[in-house]
């Protein structure tokens, strides 16, 4: 079997948190653990204007919900993204993927 990943469209991730959400329910992760956490980066475009970037990066407890995916489900992080920005799959199919795009990052575990 290919190794899987996840591939982040963060050019429209909204910051919505969805994803960090999903993962504390999906897993009862306790207050201060997250298995994904959504970062905001800002850059002050000009005097009047500022641009601000939201990055979802999975942690080191995340294992891509494997418990859903064995079983054909999608990670709760990727059902619930609200921008559909976050696709999962093999690895090989996500990295094509990639070409077509700059803003994008790509997370497997280990």
């Amino acid at each position: 079997m290919e190794k899987q990943g996840l591939l982040i469209d963060y050019e429209f991730c909204t910051g919505c948190h969805s994803c960090e959400v999903a993962c504390k329910q999906e897993h009862e992760y306790p207050a201060g653990k997250w298995g994904i956490k959504v970062n905001e980066f800002t850059q002050q475009i000009s005097e009047k204007r500022m641009e601000i970037t939201y990055l979802p990066f999975p942690t080191d407890l995340c294992n891509l919900c494997h418990q859903r995916t064995s079983h054909g489900e999608l990670p709760a992080c990727v059902k619930h993204c609200q921008a559909a920005c976050m696709t999962f799959g093999n690895i090989t199919d996500l990295v094509a993927s990639m070409v077509k795009k700059p803003k994008m990052v790509l997370f497997s575990p280990k």
